[in-house]
């Protein structure tokens, strides 16, 4: 399997819907059993709510915050982060082309150990 940034950036923004008026932020590029890697930029504001699976966000452009849980984190491009299932998280005063690889894995409730 392989996908370019090109290829998964043609992707986006998805289609439009009340909750994305503006379109899908988030587009799916490689996916296999309970793994799955896709592409995230959002527009002006971030949305997430907790995810039920364990997740690896891979900065890819721009700059911000990621805030998870009660800590902040300063993230540009290459930094990387896990957020833990079940954890709140999101983007917070990122830049206009802020955007982000993200990896989901495990099983639902994430992984123990």
């Amino acid at each position: 399997m392989k996908i370019s940034l090109a290829e998964i950036r043609a992707r986006m923004p998805g289609a439009t819907s009340a909750q994305w008026p503006q379109g899908e932020p988030y587009a799916v590029g490689l996916s296999h059993g309970s793994m799955s890697l896709g592409y995230y930029a959002p527009v002006g504001h971030d949305p997430q709510h907790p995810h039920e699976r364990d997740e690896i966000y891979i900065i890819d452009a721009g700059s911000g915050r990621l805030r998870i849980g009660a800590e902040v984190h300063d993230c540009m491009r290459g930094d990387a982060f896990f957020v833990a299932a079940g954890i709140e998280h999101r983007f917070e005063d990122f830049s206009a082309d802020f955007a982000t690889w993200v990896v989901f894995w495990g099983p639902p409730g994430g992984e123990q150990g």
